[in-house]
Order: C-alpha cells, then sequence, then structure tokens
C-alpha cells in the first residue's frame, strides 16, 4: 500500500500527465486556504488513489470519466476532461461513444447537454490549434 507522500506524488504526476502543466499550475497558484484541503483530496484520491491505479489505461479510465460528467449534467468538468483526452488517447470518435452510453442509461436530456458541452470543447480546440 502507498503512503500518503506516494499518493501524492503519483497523484500530481497522473494529474499533471492527464489534465496537462498548465491546468495543474493555474490550480495550484489559485489555490488558497479555503481550498487548498480539497485540491489535496483531489490529488491524493481521484489522482494518487484511482487514476494511479493498474488495470484501466488512462484512455479508459477518460471515458469512464466523461460518461459520468455527462450523466450527471456537470458540463463544466465534462469540457475540462474532454480537453484532456488529447493527453489520454481518448478520440473525438470515443468521447462520441462514451456519450452515446450516457443517452441509453443516464438518458437524452443529460446526452444532449453533454453532447452540446463536448461538441463546444472540440470546436474550441480546432481553432486553437490550427
Amino acid at each position: 500500500m502507498q503512503s500518503y507522500g506516494e499518493r501524492q506524488a503519483n497523484g500530481m504526476k497522473v494529474r499533471r500527465k492527464v489534465l496537462g502543466d498548465a491546468h495543474v499550475d493555474r490550480a495550484e497558484t489559485n489555490k488558497t486556504g479555503f481550498d487548498a484541503p480539497f485540491q489535496t483530496l483531489i490529488t491524493e484520491s481521484a489522482w494518487g488513489s484511482v487514476w494511479s491505479r493498474p488495470g484501466l489505461t488512462l484512455r479508459e479510465r477518460s471515458l469512464i470519466t466523461l460518461a459520468l460528467l455527462g450523466a450527471l449534467g456537470h458540463e463544466k468538468e465534462l469540457k475540462m476532461h474532454v480537453r484532456a483526452c488529447s493527453n489520454t488517447g481518448a478520440s473525438e470518435a470515443d468521447i462520441a461513444e462514451a456519450l452515446l452510453h450516457v443517452a441509453i442509461y443516464a438518458g437524452v436530456p443529460a446526452a444532449n447537454s453533454a453532447f452540446k458541452a463536448a461538441k463546444e470543447e472540440l470546436d474550441e480546440a480546432k481553432v486553437s490549434s490550427g
């Protein structure tokens, strides 16, 4: 079992790999005493304990995350994870497949919102890159 320090270090490594240095640097720069415990919690638990586990690839974890965020209606977080797909190996087609599952298992309204948010993010990424 990993120690707290190992989970923090591994969590930060995976967080940076998935979300990118710019995103993590912004989050770290904007961290205050108010949200520092939350930032520590997500780095250790989400990134250091779950995303760091063997058994699923970052691409697979990314797609599961997109489906869950879409199903729950968390559009801002969904957009962040759509951006992260360029780092996890999940393609635009993969994203659409994950969101089709949202339609079937969480409902068409949730999937409609998720598709809209994902399209906005994908379109923005295309404009930014070329």
